[in-house]
């Protein structure tokens, strides 16, 4: 799949260099339920994501590097989940919202998805902000409804979750 400056494909083994890259800096996977991965850890990784048709590796079209993931996956009921995680090098560039536009759209398009839905934590500002560029509609605030962390007394670390969600009507109503 290709929009005008990425390419979305699947993961290869190969990956794991520019996965390493990402996922070892702090701040990307700040909100995320792993902590940053070593150069071993990716390896597997990558391996891991090349099996499974639900993660899509953002390329940049003009030289092939991975900068992000997508995260499309068949839920209940035609309803697909999405996530992302890109490396911070390459934020607030657009370039999550242009993957985003193009695995949604294509999700409606060929996969019969009903609606999407994503979730964040209320804290990751530019999250729920792409979600809401993206014409999503926060359907719901959970209060310390999980934790990926414990703190050094081994007690959870507890978070908040934005919920949102958009149907496919929605989609095409926003593009005519």
């Amino acid at each position: 799949m290709e929009t005008e400056r990425l390419l979305l494909r699947r993961f290869t083994r190969d990956d794991w260099r520019d996965l390493h890259e990402y996922l070892s800096q702090e701040v990307v996977v700040k909100y995320e339920p792993y902590e940053i991965f070593s150069e071993d850890a990716a390896k597997q990784e990558a391996a891991k994501r090349a099996g499974n048709d639900s993660f899509w590796a953002v390329c940049l079209k003009d030289n092939g590097k991975v900068i992000g993931n997508i995260y499309l996956s068949k839920q209940e009921l035609d309803t697909w989940s999405l996530g992302y995680v890109f490396n911070a090098n390459y934020q607030g560039m657009g370039y999550a919202a242009e993957a985003a536009q193009a695995i949604i759209d294509a999700a409606f398009r060929n996969e019969n998805a009903r609606r999407i839905i994503a979730m964040c934590n209320p804290l990751n500002k530019p999250s729920w902000k792409l979600l809401e560029r993206l014409g999503m509609r926060r359907e719901g605030h959970l209060l310390q409804n999980i934790y990926f962390k414990k703190d050094n007394n081994g007690c959870p670390i507890w978070q908040d979750t934005y919920e949102y969600g958009i149907l496919v009507a929605e989609w095409f109503s926003r593009r005519v």
